[in-house]
């Protein structure tokens, strides 16, 4: 699944740790997500969205590129 994660939390200027401790998972969860090595469940999904106040499709798109 393609994500923005990464560009939200740059527009930010927040590190994966400082996103990590915002959403109560690991550095290495946001690493995963943002690299599309892992898929949020969809609390975490809805806790991203509500995060970053934007809809979970504009933050992650599942369509295959």
């Amino acid at each position: 699944m393609n994500n923005r994660l990464k560009v939200l939390r740059a527009e930010r200027n927040w590190s994966q740790a400082e996103l990590a401790m915002n959403l109560d998972v690991s550095r290495q969860a946001v690493n995963a997500i943002e690299t599309g090595k892992h898929d949020p469940s969809l609390p975490l999904a809805f806790r991203i969205a509500r995060l970053f106040e934007q809809p979970i499709e504009e933050i992650f798109d599942d369509q295959q590129a």
